[in-house]
């Protein structure tokens, strides 16, 4: 059964539940564990949506797409390639991403996110689909110009990390298969990103074995699977929309 999770701001209090149609069923507790119903229905309408979690970190994959990495004529990786997005960079839903002090090129990024729902460390593939809570659109938005800019460091933090430049959401989806889903990217209500996850060269349940690993992941936290062909630049009064079936579309402006 899927579930789709969401927080909320209601006047000047937060919550969170479950959509239901139009409406939230407001829960109490925690989300990932032992989260109990409310009679509570809220009109989704009435309400402002925050980011859906609250993580201690995003990861975000390079090259981890086999029609992008091969359009690019990129190595294939023998393991995940990854950088983090710093907190500053999370950005709620509708909210508006703000064009940074610096020139260049901002470019968006439809992925997936793979939400974490337990504490996850050292786990065996074999066990790392039990910490995996659901999924969430985000939009991994960068300056490409300040990548290569020093050619003695390349600055992905730097890129990918500017404030606002993290939104996801509008939910988090339990019970779906990643394998079945399609990233779909408009701006400017264009379609410019249409491709399976089951394109990725490492699967959902390799990435969180692998990064785990490396680094403990916690409930909240957000793996995003990298992007594929069809990026592009993004100017200021541009809306960019990531759209998932079965998730939903996390929609932003850029000013």
């Amino acid at each position: 059964m899927s579930n789709h999770w969401l927080r909320f701001r209601e006047g000047n209090s937060t919550g969170f539940g479950t959509l239901e149609g139009q409406n939230i069923r407001v829960h109490q507790g925690d989300m990932f564990s032992g989260a109990m119903p409310t009679d509570r229905m809220l009109p989704l309408a009435s309400v402002e949506l925050l980011m859906p979690v609250r993580p201690s970190k995003v990861i975000a994959m390079w090259n981890n797409f086999h029609a992008l990495g091969q359009k690019l004529n990129l190595a294939v990786p023998a393991e995940p390639l990854y950088l983090i997005k710093a907190p500053n960079s999370y950005l709620d839903p509708n909210r508006t991403i703000v064009k940074p002090p610096c020139d260049g090129k901002v470019v968006f990024e439809g992925e997936l996110g793979i939400v974490i729902g337990k504490t996850c460390k050292q786990v065996p593939e074999r066990d790392a689909m039990a910490h995996v809570f659901g999924y969430t659109c985000a939009n991994d938005v960068t300056v490409a110009d300040i990548l290569n800019r020093d050619a003695s460091f390349a600055q992905w933090v730097r890129a990918k990390g500017l404030d606002t430049f993290c939104p996801f959401g509008p939910v988090v989806a339990t019970g779906l298969d990643p394998e079945k889903l399609v990233v779909k990217t408009t701006l400017n209500g264009e379609l410019r990103q249409d491709y399976p996850i089951s394109d990725m060269r490492f699967s959902v349940r390799q990435l969180v074995s692998l990064i785990s690993q490396d680094m403990t992941l916690y409930a909240g936290d957000i793996i995003l699977c990298g992007t594929s062909i069809g990026v592009g630049s993004m100017k200021p009064g541009s809306t960019v929309e990531v759209e998932i079936a079965g998730i939903g579309k996390l929609s932003n402006r850029f000013e």
